[in-house]
């Protein structure tokens, strides 16, 4: 990188900081840190709503997978329309009217606290590792341009992201996440118009060369459960969607954050529908990475190794774009693992106060004992965090095995929350059964190859196609219990804002 694109990155860097902790006059109290003043503006949310999907790894991940195949991954994009709607009608309603800052306080209300223990649980730790991952992507990519110290990087993104959540709290964060949204998707633009700009016979280059390799293929129709068809790409993203919009700490402080129910809906709405045309977007960009570097320029032996397709987009950044603009996409390419990491570590932080402290310690906490559990419980989740990304530098295949295992368990929430959404009986027993159930039919498919070898049953499913099947067997088998059971609800558990 040169001088001026390290300027370009570093202003940018500090300037985010400094704007995000310009919002700590505005947290006066535990409710304002968590879900905000009620002043945020509608934008603001769905910017921030659209920035919570993309983060660092799609980033890189979409072009470098489109560069390497076709446009496979778009199948996933598809799948938001029906969640968000899917959404829009039944979840954002329902989080409203029990208005609570905690995504699981409906968990307590439906099947009682092990199930709120459990999912926030679940949560906490899919969270740790999320952060983790990210902060090690970010100073890998970092690296590999600038040839920065990993640890150094690791470090002080961490630091720097945990200092300006810390201190402004959600307002800080949604408007850094709208901030960043706004960036990466210039970045991206300015990245495709370059490329457009300097084929060599023209933009429509890029179509010819792409049309006749396939490059715009959403992949094969066919029924196949084994490979990523379009249909089974399309099911697991309707899946993962649901969870999103309908369990995950970070959507549902949006929803509460914002002036009111409709404007709630309009933000999960439109959110989410952002991601659709950007993912094309990114999507576009690895495809015209493939024509540019096959007419325009040739790449380095050492990238043309298929597993190191992710690589090519910075190889692009650094090697190619005229100097500012190399900084600019760093710059949105970091604003998009910081806006993803700031969420995670104000969710994380939200939910350590209301699912265990306000409910095992002090449920009648003042506000400044609120502040002072969320300042220490967002630094101990950063230094966590810190110390996961670090770690994965030299033991990344026993955390790739830990991330793995959060995944099986975070699996099972989907399941408890449909089930406490459709089911209208309260069977404690049968939500128990199906998770555990659901639980293993999760394990089994993970760990089939390992367990039973090549070949077995398990194996003989796509991996997107795991959520899917524990998800359906937690809810099917908790439901089927409960009517056998025939216990319908009685009263409703109560639960306040606080609890």
């Amino acid at each position: 990188m040169s001088t001026i694109d390290i300027m370009v990155f570093l202003a940018y860097i500090i300037g985010i900081a400094v704007f995000g902790g310009s919002f700590f006059k505005n947290n006066k109290s535990s409710s304002s840190y968590t879900i905000g003043n009620n002043d945020i503006p509608g934008w603001v949310v769905t910017m921030s709503i659209f920035a919570t999907f993309v983060s660092s790894i799609s980033y890189l991940a979409l072009p470098g997978n489109a560069f390497l195949s076709n446009w496979n991954a778009f199948a996933f994009s598809l799948s938001l329309p029906i969640a968000s709607l899917i959404a829009v009608k039944f979840f954002v309603p329902l989080y409203r009217k029990i208005n609570s800052p905690s995504a699981y306080t409906y968990m307590e209300q439906r099947f009682g606290p092990w199930a709120r223990l459990y999912v926030s649980l679940c949560y906490l730790l899919t969270q740790l590792m999320r952060i983790g991952t990210i902060l090690y992507l970010l100073a890998l990519t970092l690296n590999a341009i600038a040839g920065w110290d990993i640890p150094a990087i690791i470090i002080i993104t961490g630091v720097v992201v945990a200092i300006y959540s810390m201190l402004g709290g959600i307002s800080a964060v949604l408007w850094t996440d709208a901030i960043q949204g706004i960036i990466l998707i210039a970045g991206a633009v300015v990245c495709v118009v370059y490329i457009l700009l300097n084929m060599p016979e023209g933009p429509s280059q890029v179509f010819d060369l792409a049309t006749a390799n396939d490059k715009f293929s959403l992949g094969s129709f066919s029924l196949s459960l084994t490979d990523s068809t379009f249909w089974v790409v399309l099911i697991y993203g309707i899946f993962i969607n649901l969870q999103n919009y309908g369990i995950d700490q970070n959507y549902v402080q949006r929803y509460m954050a914002s002036k009111s129910d409709k404007a709630a809906q309009r933000s999960a709405l439109v959110g989410g529908l952002i991601y659709v045309p950007v993912s094309a977007l990114f999507l576009f960009i690895g495809t015209a990475l493939f024509a540019y570097y096959d007419s325009a320029a040739n790449l380095p032996l050492e990238l043309q190794d298929p597993s190191k397709s992710d690589r090519v987009f910075p190889y692009f950044i650094v090697n190619a774009l005229p100097e500012g603009l190399s900084g600019l996409l760093v710059a949105s390419i970091f604003a998009a693992g910081m806006s993803t990491i700031s969420t995670s570590f104000n969710s994380s932080a939200t939910v350590f106060l209301t699912d265990y402290y306000n409910k095992y310690f002090k449920s009648n906490a003042t506000d400044k004992e609120g502040m002072k559990v969320l300042y220490i419980s967002s630094a101990v989740i950063s230094v966590l965090g810190i110390l996961i990304a670090i770690a994965m530098i030299n033991v990344k295949s026993a955390l790739d095995a830990w991330w793995g295992l959060a995944s099986i368990f975070s699996g099972g929430m989907l399941g408890l929350f449909l089930l406490g959404v459709v089911s209208k009986s309260k069977n404690v027993i049968g939500a128990i059964i199906g998770t555990v159930a659901g639980i293993l039919v999760i394990i089994w498919l993970s760990l089939s190859d390992i367990l039973f070898g090549e070949g077995s049953l398990g194996s003989s499913f796509h991996t997107y196609l795991t959520i899917v099947f524990g998800t359906i067997v937690i809810f099917l088998v908790g439901f089927l219990i409960s009517i056998l059971f025939n216990k319908k609800d009685g009263e409703t558990l109560t639960v306040d804002d606080n609890s």
